[in-house]
C-alpha cells in the first residue's frame, strides 16, 4: 500500500463496527498440569506452561499505531481481542518479540497487572522503561537464559533465534534486535516465532523437537521480504521439527494487501493431509497439548 492508499482506507474505517471474538478463552479452567494455548488475535497467545503463564506480544485495543493524546492513528482491529486486560490471569512472563507497534503496544502494556518478568529482545528495553516493569530481561540472538518458576515443572529456559524480519520502531532506529524463542520447561519445547519471512528455520530444531511452533502466516503481499506466507510457514516448521501448529497474525488487522481469510484458507489447505498439526485457527480459540 502507498501512503495515500493508506490514508484512504484509514479514513474510511473510521466508522466500521469490531466483530467479537469467535470464542471467549476461559483461562481460569486451565489444569497447571498441561499445557494450554489460546490465541486471542494477531501475535497475542496466552499459555499456561505447566502452571507458569505467559503472554507474547500482547495487544488488547482496537487500534494499533502512533499514539497521539488520548487517539491512536494505525489500522483498526477486525475481531475484537478474545480476552480483556481485566480477564487475564496472573501472568508470569511477557514475551516480546520485537519493537513494531503491532507486536509491542504500550498502551496495553501498562494494562498488565505487574508481570513477573519481562523478556525482549536486544535494544529494545528502553521503550518499555517507563512502564517500570521490576524484571526486564533482554536477549540476544543465540542466547540462552535460564528463570526459576515458583510452581511445580521446572525452570524456564528460553533461547532467542535470529529468523527474517527487521526491528526498528520509528524506522530508523534500526540498531534494534528481532527474536523468536524457545521455551523449554518440563520435556517440553514451544516456539514463539514473532514475526519473520521465509526462512531457513532448521536452527529452531537444534535444541530438540518442538511440540507445539506459533508461526505468523499473513502481511505477505507484498510484503513477502518481511512476512513468510502460508506455505513458507509450513515449510519452516517442517526444516524446525515441529509438531503441532498455531497460525498468527491474519484475521485480526489489515496490514497487507491479500484478502483477510486468504492465509487460513491456504494455511488449512496446505495441511490438508494432516489437519490434526493445526492446533487453532480462530480468533479465542484454546488447545490443550495431548498428553
Amino acid at each position: 500500500m502507498n501512503l495515500l492508499r493508506v490514508i484512504r482506507f484509514l479514513i474510511s474505517d473510521i466508522g466500521r463496527p469490531v466483530a467479537p471474538s469467535p470464542q471467549h478463552p476461559a483461562p481460569g479452567t486451565w489444569s497447571d498440569k498441561e499445557i494450554t494455548v489460546a490465541w486471542l488475535g494477531h501475535a497475542t497467545v496466552l499459555i499456561n506452561f505447566y502452571g507458569f503463564i505467559i503472554l507474547t506480544d500482547p495487544v488488547f485495543f482496537n487500534r494499533i499505531g502512533l499514539r497521539l493524546g488520548p487517539l491512536t492513528i494505525g489500522p483498526k482491529r477486525y475481531v475484537e481481542c478474545a480476552l480483556k486486560p481485566d480477564e487475564l490471569p496472573p501472568i508470569d512472563l511477557v514475551l516480546l518479540s520485537h519493537a513494531h507497534m503491532d507486536h509491542l503496544d504500550l498502551r496495553t502494556l501498562s494494562r498488565i497487572p505487574h508481570p513477573s518478568l519481562v523478556v525482549t529482545a536486544s535494544h529494545t528495553a528502553d521503550i518499555i522503561a517507563r512502564l517500570r516493569f521490576k524484571n526486564v530481561e533482554e536477549l540476544d540472538w543465540n542466547e540462552s537464559r535460564t528463570f526459576p518458576t515458583p510452581r511445580a515443572g521446572g525452570d524456564l529456559t528460553i533461547t532467542a533465534f535470529k529468523l527474517r524480519h527487521w526491528g526498528a520502531r520509528m524506522r530508523n532506529d534500526d540498531h534494534r534486535r528481532y527474536n523468536a524463542y524457545i521455551l523449554e520447561r518440563n520435556g517440553r519445547r514451544i516456539c514463539f516465532a514473532g514475526d519473520t519471512a521465509n526462512v531457513n528455520a532448521t536452527p529452531l530444531g537444534s535444541r530438540g523437537p518442538i511440540d507445539l511452533l506459533i508461526v505468523p502466516i499473513g502481511a505477505y503481499n507484498p510484503w513477502v521480504n518481511s512476512h513468510c506466507s502460508p506455505e513458507e510457514a509450513i515449510e519452516m516448521a517442517n526444516q524446525a521439527d515441529a509438531n503441532y501448529l498455531v497460525p498468527i497474525h491474519h484475521q485480526t488487522f489489515k496490514l497487507s494487501a491479500e484478502p483477510m481469510a486468504e492465509p487460513i484458507a491456504r494455511f488449512k489447505a496446505a495441511l490438508a493431509a494432516t489437519p490434526e498439526r493445526i492446533a487453532l485457527s480462530e480468533p479465542g480459540q484454546t488447545f490443550t497439548f495431548p498428553r
